[in-house]
């Protein structure tokens, strides 16, 4: 026994220590679990102490502001008129779908864009945009909701559904049907990433409206409002229990323009089959009474968002309905410069009332044969017949002896290669060629032969229609430049520039153009009877006849430009038309005296019925008249 015990003891040594070790480690999981119980309990206790001793106010705030929810309420924009009080955009009662983002859940992105028939790539995409911007910014998702599309709202709207969709009042606007106008009041949109990096935007916010292109865009600010807003008390479904207050939106201010929609709808009906643009003004004051610019396109899909594939097309349209071509279409003018040459001339002392050319249907300047369009010539012409008939060899002549810094001169005095300073974005400036400006743009010196072309409007010389119309109006004033504009401003302005032209110069050179219409010229067609309308042709060259030939395609016939206005005593009115690829100037001049006729006869009609047409020139303007005309 006492063997079988001493073999057993050793034994159960290790077994005991085991245990002990155990035990020991169950110790120290009870102790280090007793000690985090009292940290976080500690925890809760400060955080206790602090949430509702320390900080009280601060977070019963925090807690109230978890029940209240603040919605926009849209300030509508402003209305824009015509001359006459006419509204020409205007807005209508609407709805605008926004995505809260205080309760935006993921999972919800997909099937809400389905339901609405929006892309949800586009969706995610803009939701991204807006992840820097504080919680309270919504997002905007669409306009103008479908029947099926508002049914889908209702139906999982809230507690119901999507909680994240919320349905707000909204003045949606309204532009003339068919693209009227389109490319003068232009349309708004949603601000963009880069226009909110802009200083011009800084005061804005994702999601805002803001005008992006002409009127719109130009006087964003006067049309639009100030947004409002809308406090209500909402329970943990985000479901609406009380309205606590309502700030009012305050709408955008009312715009009249100087535009006569009269006239804008016969020039925009003129150019409907076409390519180019009409500008009518006022040289008297600079009113514009109609500027359009077609091919168009509808505003109206803009306002109700307008979809990727869909702005492409637009952008991918050989024929560019976007692009404003009253502004910015920078092309040769054509026979159009003619009265600018002339007048240069005359002002420069170039040539005199005795300078004669010999036209036969060409000559050669430079080793080159430069042809006219007449082919058998015009014979022996003085200024007169030179505008009126438009002979290339007289005005290469007059070029050759002026040089073509004297020309460059003359150009830039009557506001070719500068903007007018027209109150609409976007304008272009034209070129002006001049030695100094080959060196500047091409590093090379100006060649004598280069002038001949530049004599007729061709080269490298370009003007957009608004310029010509400006620069036209302007001689007819007798060198009084009045700045063009949309808006009438609130004082009167004074003139631009006083060229001080000569009476007699000016008095030849308006001969030349009446003679061109009323007499034996190139748009004798286009007389108005009982109405003296003056003006000039113009049929720019894109290409040699031999391309045209090779091309045999209608996009590289001659552009057609005419420029006139009436009446030679009294200039009233303005109109430069541009038809591209229209091959002659006398095609492009019935445009413009449909527009002269329409301002006429309302005139007339409103003369008759014992009222003031609003498209006269107010009483502190009558000083600005032609030169040396009586007044």
């Amino acid at each position: 026994m006492r063997y079988l015990r001493a073999e057993r003891e050793p034994d159960s040594l290790p077994a005991r220590s085991l245990f002990q070790d155990e035990a020991k480690f169950a110790a120290g999981k009870i102790a280090a679990f007793q000690y985090l119980i009292v940290a976080v309990f500690l925890f809760l206790a400060v955080g206790y102490w602090d949430l509702q001793v320390l900080n009280e106010e601060f977070y019963s705030e925090k807690a109230q502001q978890n029940q209240i929810k603040s919605l926009p309420i849209l300030a509508p924009r402003g209305k824009i008129l015509d001359r006459d009080g006419r509204v020409i955009v205007d807005n209508h009662e609407s709805y605008r779908l926004i995505l809260s983002r205080d309760n935006l859940h993921a999972a919800h992105i997909r099937p809400i864009a389905l339901g609405l028939n929006l892309d949800a790539g586009e969706l995610e995409a803009r939701i991204r945009r807006y992840q820097n911007q504080p919680t309270y910014i919504a997002i905007p998702l669409k306009e103008e909701l479908s029947p099926e599309e508002l049914a889908f709202v209702e139906a999982f709207q809230g507690s119901n559904g999507f909680p994240e969709l919320e349905l707000i009042r909204s003045q949606y606007r309204v532009y003339p049907k068919g693209g009227l106008a389109a490319h003068l009041v232009g349309y708004v949109g949603e601000i963009s990433d880069a226009e909110l990096n802009s200083p011009d935007w800084a005061h804005h916010s994702p999601g805002d409206l803001i005008g992006k292109t002409g009127v719109e865009r130009y006087y964003n600010e006067h049309l639009s409002g100030v947004d409002g807003q809308r406090q209500v008390r909402v329970d943990n479904r985000m479901n609406t229990r009380e309205v606590l207050g309502i700030k009012e939106a305050v709408p955008g201010r009312d715009l009249r323009l100087t535009i006569d929609l009269d006239l804008q709808v016969v020039a925009e009906l003129a150019m409907e089959d076409k390519r180019g643009a009409v500008v009518a003004l006022d040289p008297r004051t600079g009113e514009v009474l109609a500027l359009v610019s077609h091919p168009s396109y509808d505003p109206n899909r803009f306002s109700s968002r307008i979809t990727a594939r869909e702005y492409a097309a637009l952008l991918q349209d050989p024929y560019r309905p976007l692009f404003n071509r009253a502004l910015q279409a920078q092309l040769a003018p054509g026979s159009t410069f003619k009265p600018v040459m002339a007048l240069a001339a005359l002002e420069s002392g170039a040539i005199d009332d005795d300078f004669t050319v010999h036209c036969t249907g060409g000559a050669t300047w430079y080793g080159r044969y430069f042809k006219c369009h007449r082919r058998g010539g015009h014979g022996t012409v003085k200024l007169k017949t030179a505008i009126a008939q438009s002979c290339d060899v007289f005005f290469y002549a007059v070029g050759n002896r002026m040089g073509i810094d004297t020309i460059a001169h003359y150009a830039q005095l009557v506001g070719f290669g500068d903007r007018t300073g027209i109150d609409l974005p976007a304008e272009k400036e034209g070129v002006v060629p001049s030695s100094r400006w080959k060196i500047r743009t091409q590093r090379e010196k100006w060649y004598a032969g280069e002038t001949i072309s530049v004599a007729i409007g061709q080269g490298a010389l370009t003007v957009t229609p608004l310029q010509l119309a400006h620069a036209l109006g302007g001689i007819v004033m007798g060198g009084v430049f009045m700045r063009p504009h949309i808006v009438r401003p609130e004082k009167p302005e004074p003139p631009l520039r006083n060229a001080g032209f000569r009476p007699e110069n000016v008095r030849k050179v308006v001969d030349g153009l009446c003679a061109a219409v009323n007499g034996w010229g190139t748009a004798a067609a286009s007389r108005i009877p009982g109405i003296e309308m003056c003006g000039k042709t113009g049929t720019a060259q894109l290409a040699s006849n031999d391309l045209l030939r090779l091309k045999n395609s209608a996009d590289w016939h001659d552009n057609a430009w005419f420029v006139g206005f009436a009446t030679p005593d009294n200039p009233e009115i303005v109109v430069a038309v541009l038809w591209e690829n229209g091959q002659h100037g006398d095609m492009a001049a019935p445009i413009a005296r449909d527009v002269i006729k329409a301002y006429y006869d309302k005139k007339q009609r409103l003369e008759r019925l014992g009222r003031q047409p609003a498209n006269l020139a107010s009483a502190w303007l009558q000083p600005h008249v032609p030169a040396g005309r009586a007044r």
